[in-house]
């Protein structure tokens, strides 16, 4: 029987276990050392105070598929050339293929300043501390509350904006947005790349008088004296100015913030930048189509750290596990790949505040792509604001995520 080992027991991980033995005829496993599996999509909603964090965890032993065999250790280094992979403990795995789904590390210190400063006092994330991030917009008072992300690919690229959305909610509700400045400082040059859900976007933002600054290279947190620094880009222009203080380094320009809020650098993990199977930038070098590696034929790529040109996203790892459950088994029975292709798709559920959502799906080329499961929602247009799509993220995805997608269901 042959031996398919994933590394990874995130999303991408697990989904293809899950498939793959509903398949038959493979022995699975898996490597992923951690305790607990998060649901991190709703961090967002916990930031905001209307999700419970520990409704986002689980065992990692409550998912993990039952005829798995579970390697409770570190991946460390490979040698595809004998299809083996060394742990931290010194143990030696070989396998007939390899499924790589290590998801993504987040790296404090591409930026100067913010290992120190990150979920302390006023400065917080999403990405790393949900509850944190609800602490300090409920004792926010006033002044300018500053929204910014790398210049590094992100999990999620919507989430930064998200965020946002419902503080200025939050502070509107709670009487402090007269005393507020909203900045979203980004390194991009418009505000989503999918044209429809950008002119949407864009009417949220003059709707709720939020000053975005394009081109905005993040390259310094003063923690102490509360500044973000950038580095200006060519396309740095601005959109709904407001007056907030700045201050100049050189040729780098520092927002002072009373609260900040931000998306830390993000890479793939250090084992996969330092494997075989990375590209320049360290990504799992794989074709975009069928995420095999680009030296290594039974090897695949999936999720986060591979080098797919659309966002990291869960949804657009639903679409992806089944390509390679297909070609996995095509190779194990001698077979060639099949002409089944991921196109790219992702999705990005953008909340635009507290019962409203737009849901951004699309795929390599930025065609804006809605699921049509959507019309029995009643959502003729999902690039407009919902509240059914509110539903959708809050309630029904997080229960198609659990009950279904990690058991290896297509949804």
């Amino acid at each position: 029987m042959k031996h398919i080992l994933i590394i990874g027991g995130g999303t991408g991980g697990i989904m293809t276990a899950s498939q793959l033995l509903k398949r038959g005829g493979v022995k699975v496993s898996i490597v992923e050392p951690a305790e607990y599996h998060y649901y991190q999509p709703a961090w967002t909603l916990v930031g905001a105070n209307t999700f419970d964090y520990e409704k986002t965890k689980r065992t990692m032993a409550s998912v993990m598929p039952s005829e798995v065999n579970w390697i409770k250790d570190y991946a460390e280094k490979f040698d595809p050339e004998n299809n083996v992979i060394e742990m931290k403990s010194g143990a030696k795995i070989d396998y007939d293929f390899l499924v790589l789904s290590p998801g993504i590390k987040i790296d404090t210190s591409l930026v100067e300043g913010l290992t120190e400063a990150i979920d302390k006092g006023v400065v917080c994330s999403n990405y790393t501390d949900p509850k944190h991030t609800w602490e300090v917009l409920k004792n926010f008072k006033g002044g300018t509350a500053l929204f910014t992300q790398p210049t590094t690919p992100i999990k999620c690229g919507g989430a930064p904006q998200k965020i946002m959305y419902l503080a200025e909610d939050h502070f509107r509700k709670t009487g402090v947005k007269s005393k507020t400045n909203i900045v979203f400082a980004t390194n991009g040059g418009v505000i989503f790349g999918v044209k429809p859900i950008a002119k949407t976007l864009m009417e949220v933002i003059d709707r709720k008088d939020i000053n975005i600054r394009f081109g905005h290279l993040l390259v310094r947190i003063d923690g102490e004296k509360q500044i973000a620094w950038y580095k200006m880009a060519d396309n740095n222009k601005e959109h709904n100015h407001i007056d907030v203080v700045t201050s100049k380094d050189g040729d780098l320009v520092g927002i002072h913030y009373d609260m900040l809020h931000l998306a830390p650098p993000q890479t793939a993990p250090d084992f996969i930048k330092n494997s075989p199977f990375a590209n320049e930038g360290g990504w799992i070098d794989v074709h975009t189509g069928t995420m095999q590696q680009t030296k290594y034929p039974n090897v695949f790529g999936i999720g986060d750290a591979a080098a797919l040109p659309t966002a990291k996203t869960g949804a657009a790892i639903r679409k992806q596990v089944p390509v390679i459950v297909e070609n996995l088994m095509r190779l194990v029975n001698s077979e060639e790949l099949s002409s089944k292709e991921y196109n790219g798709y992702s999705s990005c559920p953008l909340v635009t505040g507290y019962g409203k959502m737009v849901l951004a799906e699309f795929d390599y080329d930025s065609n804006f792509t809605p699921d049509p499961k959507l019309k029995r929602m009643l959502i003729s247009d999902s690039s407009k604001e919902h509240r059914r799509l509110w539903w959708l993220k809050k309630y029904i995805l997080p229960r198609l995520y659990w009950n279904k997608m990690l058991k290896g269901i297509d949804v």
